[in-house]
């Protein structure tokens, strides 16, 4: 995923359908210079994953 587009989608109002692995996620921080993003899975706020933003999908 472009990271300007993931940081569209972090800070848009409506909630875009992304996902990692096939689960959906919720994005929370885009590290644009890095390339990674800190994202959990919409079943559990509290499982925080640093995925590179490749990784991420817009379903």
């Amino acid at each position: 995923m472009d990271p300007k587009r993931a940081e569209e989608i972090r800070n848009a109002e409506e909630m875009v359908h992304v996902t990692y692995n096939g689960e959906q996620v919720y994005i929370e921080h885009v590290d644009e210079s890095a390339g990674y993003a800190t994202v959990h899975p919409l079943n559990d706020k509290h499982n925080k994953l640093s995925v590179s933003l490749s990784e991420l999908n817009e379903a």
